[in-house]
């Protein structure tokens, strides 16, 4: 039969907005052009805005309808209660017309041939100023869940139509200058994902809190996606290179283990709540709820899914997407998608960098959401009955928020939850409203209490971080757009992959030292030997803190390459494709000996800064076995993640002989200098390395000059030790001749010559030496780059007029 009120997906697409809103346009457009392709997406049909408006109009509810929301007063959290519900009620008793209920019977009929008798319905409003690239209307309005039978169909439609009015969807429209009036509701009937029975999740095409566009980001949880969205769950986290990826790579480039303490699956038997939340099983906690071969999969979709909104702009489209995994078909399917609001949205090459002045007791810590501070009292709210008790500039505190919540989160300062994931609803609110938000905390509502001042703090990388007290912090703004790019390179000193992203909108030429030992430090905790003998590890308690830390990986020694090869792949892939010079480990033996597990693999030094580290370790019986599990994980970033741009690089090469045993064992793990376009480069920082620079270019691509060790070798100081320290200064005239020998050298043999240490980042002087010596690059810690950059074209102009 022909409908007046309903169209298929295959006969809708993205220009049809008006009359099914965005979200069914969304859905037929994915379901026309991108089914074809290997997109999943469930089959449906929407009942049209025309159909809303009908039904208003049959039952003469729409004088009424305006009456009661012309007696809104905006502000007030009372009237909007007392208002919605009127709202509601009215829509609600309208009732669905018999010719419209005949239509959606049919429609019915018609899926059901297509999936089979036993199929159940997914019933999704979609207004039809939804899903717009400025405004998200995200969760406003109502969704009903494993609907059968007509019955069930036709009560789900009549409450959908209803929720048009949720007190959340009236304030949402007040907030962005909507008329009631002039937005309508369309609702979309498609075949139920089971995702009860597998995960379902979220995921952008870039990263959300840094606004790179080079990833893709996916979130996942057990069960219906409902829990991710809301923030009910701390969900596992996935994130894949899209240049590498499009260039045939299949490789996870990084993820992150959520707690995933509860699923919501269905309520069955039960009519009045469909849906219920179960606590999950300790391995189910304990396991990634999503495959890596599917985390690739949807990865894949949601490139095409920008590709397609992309094209149809005219210009690029990050998108926001919902997913779910079919636990009967075993197949993925997208379930939404809509332009991504905020992060996209940023205009203009503003930088704003905020930073903490002091220091204070941490009270809760969780993912850190933006980039920004905050400070404000703390307010504990347990439930929306308590809503009207918040005030303005105060820090919002909950165990997890929804969207009836957003007239108070819209005055908070900041916001803090127990529970939730970067893509929950307090994630995506703080995001769109611009304010620091730690999600996922478990202990706030505990451990902050209501009237405390805290200092709320999103600047110090992915963990958000909540003070004790009030600290002062700076913001630093500083406009790019007309920078200019001086001809010796600056490049960035970073360790950190969690300040990757963000770290690589700043004006750069890669990243010059990337530090193997913070990520060892920070991300895997454990000496390498330990995880390879485990047997020799002899405190107990280190013993259960490893196991903790092995959770989810199947050999000990699988953690250690995974998690490296993850952290020094997200630092490659945020400059991909510009270089990023790897330096191999490079602990000293009371260092290495902190790490979970090495007191029983270091010995004793007295003089660890020029003891056993660097090269010396890398051939010794005593962590050859460790250095094998590196250059495993930089082969995998290289080959495998696709990230060629790493440049590996050598520490404390005191000997040529030695240099040329370290590389002889680097190829002999598969990392041979020249294939696949290896560069390996070497650290000068020992007078020998100056002295005998010829020999060294015959073994490596380049030098990069570490002024901290080259100072501390030439002037004999030792830079652990306190009483000498005010003799450590590398502007000495020694240590600038072995600098000036040092470029010389490289440049006499065609090789890369650079400097990474910490002196032109701290004297002007240094930078300005540097540049006149004609290096190629200095490398620079991240808050001193635009300073520098400044500093450097002006020498660079000077030059030029001396010449």
């Amino acid at each position: 039969m022909g409908y007046q009120y309903i169209r298929f997906f295959d006969e809708i697409g993205i220009e049809d907005i008006p009359l099914v809103g965005g979200k069914n346009a969304s859905l037929g457009e994915m379901y026309q052009k991108l089914e074809s392709r290997g997109v999943k997406v469930p089959n449906g049909f929407a009942i049209t805005a025309e159909a809303y408006r009908y039904m208003l109009e049959s039952s003469d509810s729409m004088a009424s309808l305006r009456e009661t929301l012309d007696a809104l007063q905006q502000h007030d959290v009372e009237s909007l209660a007392r208002c919605g519900r009127k709202a509601r009620e009215i829509v609600y008793a309208a009732g669905i017309p018999a010719d419209l209920e005949e239509e959606i019977s049919q429609a019915y009929r018609q899926l059901q041939q297509q999936y089979g008798e036993g199929l159940s319905l997914a019933v999704r409003s979609s207004a039809t100023a939804e899903d717009l690239p400025t405004a998200s209307f995200a969760g406003q309005q109502d969704t009903y869940l494993n609907v059968n039978g007509m019955a069930e169909l036709l009560e789900a439609c009549r409450r959908c139509f209803a929720s048009l009015f949720t007190d959340r969807a009236i304030h949402y429209r007040i907030d962005h200058d909507f008329d009631h009036f002039d937005v309508a509701l369309s609702i979309g009937v498609m075949k139920m994902v089971r995702s009860d029975l597998a995960s379902s999740g979220v995921m952008f095409s870039l990263d959300t809190e840094s606004g790179f566009r080079e990833v893709v980001f996916i979130t996942a949880a057990y069960g219906l996606g409902e829990n991710v969205v809301q923030g009910n769950v701390d969900p596992d986290e996935f994130y894949v290179h899209k240049p590498t990826y499009q260039q045939g790579h299949r490789c996870v480039l990084r993820r992150m283990l959520g707690a995933k303490k509860i699923k919501m699956i269905y309520n069955e038997g039960n009519t009045r709540e469909a849906t219920k939340n179960v606590v999950t099983s300790a391995k189910e906690r304990e396991s990634y709820c999503l495959s890596d071969e599917d985390a690739l999969k949807l990865a894949d979709y949601a490139i095409q899914i920008e590709q397609l909104y992309s094209q149809t702009a005219g210009k690029d489209r990050p998108m926001d997407m919902e997913w779910a995994k079919d636990g009967l078909d075993d197949e993925l399917y997208i379930v939404q998608a809509r332009p991504e609001t905020v992060t996209s949205q940023k205009q203009g090459m503003l930088l704003e960098e905020y930073r903490l002045k002091g220091d204070g007791e941490v009270a809760a810590q969780g993912h850190a959401v933006g980039d920004k501070i905050a400070t404000g009292k703390a307010h504990i709210i347990s439930g929306t009955d308590r809503l009207s008790e918040f005030r303005a500039g105060e820090v919002l505190v909950s165990d997890t928020t929804s969207p009836d919540w957003e007239p108070i989160m819209k005055i908070a300062s900041a916001i803090i939850t127990n529970r939730g994931g970067r893509t929950c609803h307090a994630a995506i609110v703080a995001r769109e409203l611009g304010i620091p938000a730690v999600i996922g905390c478990d202990n706030a509502t505990s451990d902050i209490k209501t009237g405390e001042q805290v200092t709320v703090s999103c600047a110090e990388g992915d963990t958000g971080k909540v003070y004790r007290g009030e600290i002062p912090f700076d913001i630093e703004k500083t406009d790019l757009s007309g920078m200019e790019r001086p001809e010796t390179k600056i490049m960035l000193n970073l360790g950190n992959p969690d300040l990757a992203f963000k770290s690589s909108f700043l004006p750069n030429d890669g990243v010059g030292l990337a530090r193997m030992e913070f990520i060892i430090n920070e991300y895997i905790k454990i000496h390498p030997m330990a995880l390879l003998h485990p047997d020799r590890v002899q405190d107990g308690g280190e013993k259960q803190q490893i196991k903790r830390l092995l959770r989810g990986y199947q050999q000990p020694v699988d953690y250690f390459v995974q998690r490296l090869a993850e952290g020094v792949g997200t630092i490659a892939a945020a400059f991909y494709p510009k270089p990023v010079v790897v330096r191999m480990s490079d602990f000293k033996s009371n260092e290495y000996a902190s790490l979970l597990g090495g007191g029983n693999f270091e010995i004793n030094e007295d003089n660890p800064m020029i003891g056993f580290r660097g090269a010396s370790r890398y051939t010794h019986p005593n962590y050859q076995e460790g250095f094998a599990l590196e250059c495993e994980a930089m082969k995998r970033v290289r080959d495998k993640m696709g990230l060629t741009n790493v440049i590996l690089m050598i520490p404390f090469c005191r000997r040529v002989e030695e240099g040329r045993r370290v590389l002889d064992k680097m190829a002999e793990y598969g990392l041979k200098r020249g294939e696949n376009g290896l560069k390996v480069y070497v650290m000068c920082e020992i007078p020998n390395n100056v002295i005998q620079i010829d020999a060294f270019a015959e073994l490596f691509d380049g030098f990069s000059i570490g002024s901290n060790d080259l100072t501390q070798l030439t002037l004999g100081v030792d830079r652990d030790s306190e009483i000498v320290s005010f003799d450590f200064d590398e502007r000495d005239e020694g240590v600038k001749t072995l600098i000036r020998m040092a470029v010389e050298g490289a440049k006499r043999n065609g090789r890369y010559s650079g400097l990474c240490g910490q002196a032109p980042s701290d004297y002007p002087e240094m930078a300005e030496f540097l540049v006149e010596l004609g290096i190629e690059s200095m490398s620079l810690n991240p808050d001193t780059v635009i300073k520098t950059t400044l500093h450097v074209l002006e020498v660079e102009k000077r030059l030029r007029k001396a010449h």
